[in-house]
Order: structure tokens, then sequence, then C-alpha cells
């Protein structure tokens, strides 16, 4: 289980993604390539993506949920694919702005 809160920072342990928390509180199961992530620095990359979980991370993309209650700011690009308590996370959409006419 990860602790996110905003500023926390996790790295995966089967390829080199790398996230902060912009969003997010409390205890969830992090994944990344179907793998538990843990604090930055602190694992080894060993291994590979699970075939199930290898869509890939991108450089400098928000990844969130659908309730929209965790987002996370990729800092390295990987190979695995990102999910929380289960749910794959995708690349959060940009909000509008309003016209100002």
């Amino acid at each position: 289980m990860a602790d996110l809160k905003p500023g926390a920072r996790f790295q995966s342990t089967v390829c080199t993604t790398e996230v902060i928390v912009v969003k997010g509180a409390g205890d969830v199961a992090l994944t990344c390539g179907g793998a538990p992530m843990v604090a930055a620095g602190t694992g080894e990359v060993s291994g590979t993506p699970a075939d199930d979980a290898a869509e890939g991370t991108m450089l400098g993309k928000r990844y969130g949920n659908e309730a929209g209650t965790i987002e996370l700011l990729a800092t390295k690009a990987g190979d695995g694919s990102m999910a929380a308590d289960g749910d794959a996370l995708a690349i959060a959409q940009a909000k509008t702005l309003p016209a100002s006419d």
C-alpha cells in the first residue's frame, strides 16, 4: 500500500516509470506493470511488466482514475501501465477553460 499525499514520489519496480502525486489521499494499492510501486529511490528495477499492464507511461502526462480522486504526474516514462486499487489509470483530459469575450 502506498500513502498517497501530494508531493510524494513513487517508482516502478519493473520499468523506469516514476511519478509524483498531484492529488490523492490515503492508502492505495498503486501498481505499475502489474507490480507494486515503491517510494522513489528505495527499489531496484528488475523483471518486466506483465503483458496485461504493458501499455506504457508517457513523460509529462497526468494519469488519474475515473472518480477524479487520484492524479499522478509521470516524471519518467516507462513500459508499464499504472493502476490504483486494481483500476487502470488513464491519461487525464485537459479541462476546458471558459471563453472570455
